[in-house]
């Protein structure tokens, strides 16, 4: 160094910001941070000791890093390099780890290179950096205001000590304007500058704990305030006022402050706090961050955490953003600010994450194919059926059918869990009674028999079942069933009710719907079905579960006893529950043992008798005379079989013997006629029963005729005897 470059450093320093001349030197003049170069903290230690491993620190402008860097450099005995990310390349990194490389050979000793903005370099000069590093010869220190587990090479991070440096307390602050008053040689020791004591309060409390901040604001002050007739110079509120007119708001568009404050935000207004919302929007809108940033995350959590809860919350966000655009600042502010209320104040709701849930499903599972009712049947609907047995949901009551939408392998299925909150907790009724319909229309089409299903002595049910509506038809009866039964139990809220079919849950969740503050207790009669009833109560909380027994009606009272659970219910209901039984009485009288002296017990039970004939169906002259004289016959005998307890009762008779036992039952037949379809299954079915009957010529001439009425919208009609029965009164 020549003396012009002597005399450049000189000058440099004397004319520099009162913010660089202050910076300490030492230790000792290091002012904040005394979590981590306080007396005894590891970093002092290390300093002290001349004993630095690779270091990052941490922090947001003014809380001395560059600083704490500068001060190792003079209490070093090592080599001191320091490198600025922003006007450093590749070359520069080469040039220190060269001259690094000399010190170690020729003289032993080591290398300190301090990188300022560490996170200015790109991967490549990090890269760079690593294997001297590693290898050790080197020793880093990073300084960063951005997080370096986001900015900076994993591999470099793993390889140093982080320290994260805080924004400088108060006091701190206070110390700091205290320091460059007093200094004679780098601040305003020998000036005679009086500063006020509300002026040193602004002051501290604007620059939000950056010290580089409050030095220039003291500088501003000081270096434009004339003294006065004394000599002095007097620094009161007005001034600092001026110097230092808007708070140093820590705030970087690509930076932590930026996603830290936005978090705060988005939760705050998830959290329904609109004093919260409305501070950290001030915060961004302070600093100056993009409204239209703002908006879009508005947009998102309208949908992601409002929902159906309040379905206008994307429409009003969207009218405010749209309102935004047409005003624009700062009149902008007042659609901003009323779009972050309304989110705050509405209703919550994020089930709209039943997406990702079918998502993660799409992703797992084996791809299933398309239903073939739900396929496009504009193309091969007769050369694959494609369409076939799709039904248009508007030709039935309420535009809607119980049909099954999902592929097979994921019947039951649920991504949709609507909340109770808002506008959703009205359509989370409606949306569970249909699914109930829907699975009860699924399970009873495979497994538990349907009310039209006829079975022959001891064969196999599967095997015998021939009369069958489609599974959605079943769910549209099944729904109505329901609401019949509930409308005679007529239930009070704490009520406790027993469902003796739990089966499918028709009945179990609209029970469950019906008293809240009453109990439920669900009877399955095997272990599949109480295995899936457990599954979709875990759903409910707790206390609103229902209790699930497991075993059959006749052993009910020695299950309740087991179970410690109440003996006598306020209500009792069920579905089917004596088609197969042979003797109805008993099971009646049994039930009705159960219940309150006040309770009421409601059956709902197919009269298979009086269901639909197929033959009926067949329009005149489709099939000789002969042979629709001997398929009536044939069909006709089926519904008189004597020893099939599903057929062998009338609803005359079931009265005449209740009321011979002296009990208190009514008995209500309601017949119904249902618009619906002939499947396929259900024809070849319906032909097994008919092929022992008839020769193969026969059959042909029935298939045909019934292959006609395939998919084609016929009338289905049934008849339900509903049981109200009440305990005799003493």
């Amino acid at each position: 160094m020549d003396l012009f470059d002597r005399h450049r450093l000189d000058v440099t320093d004397k004319e520099a910001p009162l913010a660089a001349r202050m910076r300490p030197r030492t230790l000792d003049e290091f002012i904040g941070q005394g979590a981590i170069v306080g007396p005894g903290r590891l970093l002092r230690r290390a300093i002290q000791a001349d004993q630095l491993a690779s270091l990052i620190f941490y922090g947001p402008p003014g809380t001395g890093k560059t600083t704490l860097a500068r001060v190792i450099a003079n209490t070093t005995k090592a080599h001191f390099i320091s490198l600025n990310a922003v006007l450093a390349g590749v070359k520069d990194i080469r040039e220190a780890i060269a001259l690094a490389q000399e010190k170690r050979g020729m003289y032993n000793q080591r290398t300190i290179l301090f990188v300022d903005e560490v996170h200015r370099f790109n991967k490549a000069q990090q890269d760079a950096l690593l294997p001297w590093v590693e290898n050790g010869t080197v020793i880093l220190i990073g300084a960063t205001t951005e997080n370096p587990y986001f900015e900076v090479n994993k591999a470099l991070v793993s390889r140093s000590r982080l320290f994260q440096l805080k924004p400088l307390a108060p006091t701190d602050l206070k110390r700091v304007v205290q320091q460059a008053l007093t200094d004679p040689v780098r601040g305003y020791g020998d000036r005679a500058i009086h500063l006020d004591q509300d002026a040193l309060e602004h002051l501290v409390n604007v620059a939000n704990g950056d010290a580089r901040a409050l030095l220039n604001a003291l500088e501003l002050a000081v270096e434009t305030t004339p003294p006065n007739e004394s000599g002095a110079i007097h620094i009161d509120l007005a001034v600092v006022e001026e110097s230092i007119q808007q708070r140093a708001v820590l705030y970087d568009k690509e930076g932590d402050a930026h996603f830290d404050t936005i978090s705060a935000f988005i939760k705050s207004v998830r959290g329904s706090d609109p004093d919260a919302a409305l501070y950290w929007l001030a915060r961004m809108v302070y600093a100056g961050e993009d409204p239209r940033f703002i908006f879009r995350r508005l947009l998102i959590l309208a949908g992601e955490d409002v929902g159906l809860a309040d379905p206008q919350a994307v429409v009003v966000v969207n009218a405010c953003a749209q309102a935004f655009d047409r005003v624009g600042m700062p009149e902008g502010r007042y659609p901003l600010a009323q779009a972050t209320l309304y989110l705050a104040t509405c209703p919550k709701s994020n089930s709209v994450m039943g997406f990702f849930d079918a998502l993660a499903t799409v992703e797992q599972e084996r791809e299933a194919e398309v239903p073939t009712p739900l396929r496009d049947s504009n193309r091969d609907k007769q050369g694959f059926g494609h369409g076939a047995g799709y039904l248009y949901p508007h030709a039935y009551r309420d535009h809607w059918v119980a049909q099954q939408y999902l592929p097979s392998s994921l019947q039951g299925q649920v991504f949709y869990q609507p909340s109770d909150q808002g506008y959703e907790a009205e359509i989370r009724h409606h949306v569970a009674r249909q699914r109930e319909a829907q699975l009860a229309a699924l399970v009873e089409g495979i497994g538990i028999a349907l009310p039209e299903v006829l079975t022959f002595g001891t064969v196999d049910v599967a095997q015998a079942r021939w009369l069958e509506r489609t599974l959605s038809q079943v769910g549209d009866r099944l729904s109505n069933v329901r609401d019949r039964v509930f409308e005679l139990l007529k239930p009070q809220r704490h009520h406790v009710l027993l469902d003796v079919t739990a089966g499918s849950g028709l009945l179990t969740w609209e029970a469950v719907r019906r008293v809240p503050e009453g109990g439920v207790y669900a009877l399955a009669h095997n272990q599949q079905d109480a295995v899936a009833l457990t599954e979709q109560a875990i759903a409910l909380p707790e206390l609103s579960r229902p209790i699930i027994l497991q075993g059959k009606p006749t052993e009910l009272t020695t299950l309740l006893k087991t179970h410690q659970a109440v003996e006598h219910f306020d209500g009792i209901v069920g579905r089917n529950l004596l088609l197969r039984e042979a003797d109805k009485l008993a099971i009646i009288r049994s039930l009705i043992s159960c219940l309150q002296p006040t309770g009421t017990l409601v059956l709902a039970e197919s009269i298979i008798r009086e269901t639909q004939r197929i033959y009926q169906l067949f329009k005149p002259k489709t099939l000789p005379a002969k042979l629709q004289q001997k398929v009536t016959e044939i069909e006709s005998a089926i519904y008189t079989k004597p020893d099939d307890p599903s057929l062998n009762w009338d609803v005359a008779d079931l009265q005449q013997e209740l009321a011979q036992q002296g009990l208190n039952v009514t008995i209500t037949v309601e017949q119904a006629q249902t618009e619906t379809r002939l499947s396929a299954q259900l024809v070849d079915r319906y032909l097994k029963q008919l092929q022992p009957h008839l020769t193969q010529r026969e059959v042909s001439q029935v298939q045909t005729a019934l292959y006609l009425l395939v998919e084609q919208p016929i009338l289905w009609r049934s008849a339900i005897a509903y049981i109200v029965a009440h305990p005799a009164k003493t």
